[in-house]
């Protein structure tokens, strides 16, 4: 019976950073959001990744299909840090002192994680293709 085991832990680091890119995808289209069905702006939104082991001390069967490892997303984590200001009283959410609270996202520092979760997809795939490419060389062993 095969063992499938880097296949699956890297695809769950594939779901997790897709699910990390989506996250990021809407911090930046929301980067002008003023007013939210939650009232106030928009608050930048971060993904919280953990690692899943079914055998912390890694002496379980190597066959056994129950056995769950790789890395889940556990949690959704809302940035609480104060909204920025910007001074526009012409703004229809603009208060009664004429500034704006605007969304808590840096666009650059959002850039930034977008890259990082794509060379981490990258490698995940780049994961994926060499256990693949081990695999079938392990089968014409023996072969002549």
């Amino acid at each position: 019976m095969p063992d499938f085991s880097a296949i699956d832990i890297s695809a769950s680091a594939l779901r997790a950073e897709r699910f990390r890119m989506e996250l990021i995808a809407q911090n930046i289209a929301n980067v002008n959001t003023t007013r939210t069905a939650e009232g106030g702006p928009y608050r930048r939104k971060e993904a919280v990744f953990s690692s899943m082991y079914s055998d912390q001390m890694g002496f379980a069967n190597q066959f056994d299909p129950t056995r769950k490892q790789g890395v889940s997303v556990t949690n959704v984590l809302v940035d609480q840090s104060p909204p920025k200001l910007l001074y526009n009283p012409d703004h229809p959410d603009a208060g009664d002192d004429g500034f704006v609270r605007m969304p808590n996202i840096n666009p650059v520092a959002e850039m930034v994680n977008m890259i990082a979760a794509s060379r981490a997809y990258e490698a995940n795939i780049a994961a994926i293709q060499n256990y693949r490419r081990m695999a079938d060389k392990a089968m014409t062993i023996g072969q002549t």
